[in-house]
Order: structure tokens, then C-alpha cells, then sequence
């Protein structure tokens, strides 16, 4: 039985969703996407986790066929700067730890390094990889981290291409134009069979039980269907305006609810292409640097209780400096929270529709990654969905929005700056999630764990709560007790070889403009 989906929103949500659900399910699905040539998309998800690669790869398509198409770029890490009182930078790398008897580097540099080292260069490599500039991909297209590299071999299928199987770290994300990336999607979509309209939605039709029944357009009239996909961004215009589902806001605990945008010009050939975001504390919020190939994309996302949007602006031209002169600032208000449920009757959310909560991770096109991947995990046969699947479906991806929610916490809570009056208030007046500040209080004592952090699947690992305790400046207080019984020689050994094998990867990878170019040229 072939089950009609009708989407309503294109962008990034709307065609990853066309393409996905077309590529995975094949003539079971009949998918129309109907999008507005008025509405414009939010332009703030041009960074992304590692696990995008999963979605190219289940789609079949090649970094090649999709990133010079799209500005490409690849992201190695988050750089964050000015985070602490102490100042200076860190990274939060796309890379777990390494073991050593039985217990992690991190474990290790509270005993061995924490006076001689910054925690993120003793414990990976990615750093110095950044700090050059490095692509992380030698010119014959072999990935640096060998242990991964069964991966990348472009002979060869992947061994898994969702979310849900994968067990190893990726070592790197990508950077991109979210437009363009949705064009080439579109065009992706389309020829796999998905059917585009493009016209204004009129009003929502729903039957007897509430279900949605057809959403009548200005000018193509009634597009019927069996299962509605919402991904009309903020908006909610199925599952919020129509359906009425509350939406729960994360204002109490994440305060950021604005952003201003600009998108200066770059010159690769000059200055090199970052293979890094760029997290920049500002006097109330954070300032992103997001390097694609023809130009940079800025921002500062703040709150508006300390700072109006002619400051913001103001505040944003002069971080970014002469380049922004006679750029448009582009002015966003965010809707920083999730629904109560994401599934309601047959009526699905997917993206910003969802939930958001602010762009500090990159974790926007995550979201719309793992909602679609479960979809077709919880997918109907035909126009039936039981309370069930439902039911499911809304736990997977309440838990996982409340994970990252409570990650992103960590970052303004457990930061020791307080300099303006918005960084003291994100120690003193902001609520806090009572499992949170449980773990606070471990994380004071020992390191962040796979045993203490949240528990649910929400895309960061220990290593992830790890690395920004650390960067923030929020130092467990002593070492684990049971590494005094254990020769500190094979940690020490450990430490040398990995600062060894970030210089010899810093000396022979091409740097990132290097390799973006010999992929463009191929």
C-alpha cells in the first residue's frame, strides 16, 4: 500500500525529508513537497555534526558530487574563545579519547599534564590540525585517522549509513550555504520522484477525528495525503497553528533568543580556509565564524533582555571588522524550546517546527537528521499510525532535543566568566535542571563519564561534557585516587606519541584550501 506524504516547507528540513523518505522507501511512499516562493529560510545551520555523512552516504552521494555545489567546507571542530576568565581559546574536537590501562587521556592529564598542557592538546590531535589549517583528508582522498578509514574508502559501501547503528566517531562535520544545499536536495529529490509545488498554503483541512485531511493551496487547490510532514520552521503551521500541540520553551534555561547575521566576503587565496566553527563570547551571547568557500558566514546569537538589536548589530560589524561594511544584516528571532509531542495524529515535525535550541553546537540539521531517520524507523503502513509508534516516536526525540538542551546548559553554568551583567546572570539567575546540577557537583570531584552524563541518545559523548568542563575552566578538583597505583609510564609514552603524531600529520596533510581546490579541480 503506497502512503501518500505530503510536506509542507522545502529548505533544508523539507528536502532532506523529500529525499530521504524517496531514497529509503522507495514506491511505498508518494511524496509532494509544497514550499512558498515568499518565505524565506533561516539561514543559521551551516555547520553540522559528523553524522551527516551517514545521510550522503545513505543517499549514495559522494562529498565530491554534493560540496562544491554547495561551498562546502569541512569542519574538524568547534573553536571556542574567550569562554572563561582565563581568556584564550580551546577546541571541542570531533574525536574521543584514547585509553590507556584501562582509563582515558582525560583521566590522565588531571594527574600528569593539567600544569604543563591545555586539556584539548594533550588529549587529540584535531587541535594542532586546526590551528594549521589542515584539511582531514590527504590528496589521495585517505582519511587521516586510519581507524576510521574502512569508512571513507570510496571503493567500498560503508558498513553502516544511520544514526542509530553507528559506533565510531566520524572525525570531522562540513560547513555549507543551507540554500544551496537545499537547491541541490531539491533537484536530488525531484528526480528520485518526489513532486514539487511551489505555491502558497491557504489553510489546513482536517476530518472529523482531527487528522489533517489536505492542506488547499492559492493556486494548485486540495493536495490530499495520508501523513503530513511539518516543516514550515518556526511557524509550526500544521503541528502548532493547526493541531494546537503546545510548544514547551527552554527560555528559563537557555536565554538566548535573538541573532543578527551578516555574510562578509572571504579571501581563500589570501587568508586559507578554517577547518573549524568559531564560538566567540560576546558582552551577552556568542558570535559564530563559519568559513565556506566563497565567504564566511557571522553571526551573534544573544538575549534580548540585555541587548536591543541595534546594539547586537552594532556589537556583531565591529567583532567582524572592515569586512562587514555594505553587508545586510539579516535579523532572527528565535523560538528556543520543543514541542510537547513532535508526532500528533498524522502530523509529524520535523526541524525548527520541532524544536530548536539556539545554534551553539550545530546541532539544527542533527535534529532534522535523526527526526527523519526515525520517522522511517516508526514509519505507517499506509494511512495507519498507532498510539504506539507514536508514543515512541515523541520519546526518542523529546529525550534527545532535552539532552542537548541540558549539554548546552553546561556551557554558560559551569563557565566561570562573569564580566556583563549577561554572564553573571547565567550563574545566578537562570533555573537548572535538577539532574544537571547533580552532575555539576560530580563533575566538581571527577570527570565527566559515560556513567554521569545524561543518559538518553543525544548525539554528544563523554568526551563532548569532557572537553567543555575543561575549556569552561571547571576542573575537577583532584584526579581518580586509583591512578596513584598504577605506573605512570605508559600514560606518559601515550601523551609523547599522540603530540608526535599531530606534528607529522600537521607536516604532511595539504592544507584545507589545498584539498577543497584538488576536489573542485577533479
Amino acid at each position: 500500500m503506497t502512503t501518500r506524504v505530503v510536506i509542507v516547507g522545502g529548505g533544508t528540513a523539507g528536502w532532506m525529508t523529500a529525499s530521504y523518505l524517496k531514497r529509503a522507501l522507495k514506491e511505498n511512499v508518494e511524496v509532494t513537497l509544497v514550499e512558498s516562493s515568499h518565505i524565506k529560510t533561516v539561514g543559521v545551520g551551516e555547520a553540522t555534526f559528523s553524522t551527516l555523512k551517514l545521510f550522503f552516504d545513505f543517499l549514495g552521494l559522494k562529498e565530491s558530487d554534493w560540496m562544491p555545489s554547495c561551498n562546502g567546507t569541512y569542519k574538524l571542530a568547534i573553536r571556542y574563545e574567550n569562554w572563561s576568565s582565563k581568556g584564550g581559546h580551546f577546541y571541542h574536537p570531533f574525536q574521543r579519547f584514547e585509553t590507556i590501562q584501562g582509563f582515558n587521556t582525560g583521566e590522565w592529564w588531571l594527574k600528569l599534564k593539567r600544569n604543563e598542557l591545555p586539556f584539548d592538546q594533550a588529549c587529540f590531535t584535531i587541535p594542532a590540525m586546526c590551528e594549521a589549517k589542515r584539511s582531514p583528508k590527504f590528496l589521495d582522498d585517505t582519511v587521516f585517522d586510519e581507524g576510521v578509514s574502512a569508512y571513507f574508502d570510496p571503493k567500498a559501501p560503508p558498513p553502516n549509513n544511520v544514526i542509530a547503528h553507528h559506533m565510531v566517531q566520524y572525525p570531522y562535520g562540513y560547513h555549507f550555504d543551507a540554500s544551496l544545499l537545499a537547491d541541490f536536495l531539491m533537484n536530488y529529490g525531484t528526480k528520485l520522484g518526489a513532486r514539487r509545488i511551489v505555491d502558497d498554503v491557504l489553510e489546513v483541512g482536517q476530518r472529523e477525528n482531527g487528522f489533517i485531511s489536505h492542506v488547499l493551496t492559492k493556486q494548485n487547490g486540495r493536495v490530499e495525503g495520508d501523513l503530513f510532514i511539518d516543516c514550515t520552521g518556526f511557524r509550526g503551521l500544521l503541528i502548532n497553528q493547526t493541531l494546537k500541540e503546545p510548544f514547551i520553551a527552554f527560555n528559563d534555561v537557555l536565554p538566548n533568543d535573538s541573532a543578527v547575521a551578516l555574510q562578509p566576503p572571504w579571501d581563500v587565496e589570501a587568508n586559507g580556509i578554517r577547518p573549524y566553527t568559531t564560538a566567540t563570547a560576546l558582552s551577552a551571547g556568542w558570535a559564530w565564524t563559519i568559513p565556506l568557500y566563497h565567504r564566511n558566514g557571522n553571526g551573534y546569537v544573544y538575549c534580548s533582555r540585555y541587548l536591543s538589536k541595534e546594539e547586537a548589530e552594532k556589537e556583531l560589524r565591529a567583532f567582524i571588522g572592515p569586512a562587514a561594511e555594505g553587508c545586510t544584516a539579516n535579523h532572527i528571532k528565535m523560538r528556543v524550546g520543543r514541542n510537547h509531542n513532535s508526532w500528533v495524529k498524522n502530523c509529524v515535525a520535523i526541524g525548527l517546527s520541532s524544536g530548536f535550541v539556539e545554534p551553539l553546537e550545530s546541532t539544527g540539521i542533527f535534529f532534522i537528521q535523526h527526526g527523519i531517520e526515525e520517522l522511517v524507523n516508526h514509519f505507517p503502513e499506509g494511512a495507519d499510525t498507532s498510539d504506539g509508534q507514536r508514543l515512541s516516536y515523541n520519546k526518542v526525540i523529546n529525550n534527545c532535543i532535552d539532552g542537548v538542551k541540558q549539554f548546552l546548559i553546561l556551557h554558560y553554568r559551569a563557565s566561570d566568566r562573569a564580566d556583563t551583567p549577561y554572564w553573571k546572570a547565567t550563574k545566578t539567575e537562570l533555573s537548572i535542571p535538577p539532574d544537571l546540577e547533580e552532575r555539576l557537583k560530580i563533575w566538581r570531584a571527577r570527570l565527566p563519564g559515560h556513567r554521569n552524563i545524561y543518559p538518553s541518545f543525544h548525539g554528544f559523548e563523554a568526551y563532548s561534557w569532557a572537553v567543555i568542563s575543561m575549556g569552561v575552566n571547571y576542573v575537577p578538583e583532584n584526579h581518580l585516587a586509583l591512578l596513584d597505583l598504577l605506573d605512570p609510564e605508559p600514560a606518559k609514552k601515550a601523551f609523547a606519541a599522540l603530540q608526535e603524531r599531530s606534528q607529522r600529520l600537521v607536516s604532511t596533510l595539504p592544507s584545507h584550501h589545498e584539498y577543497l581546490k584538488h576536489m573542485r579541480a577533479r
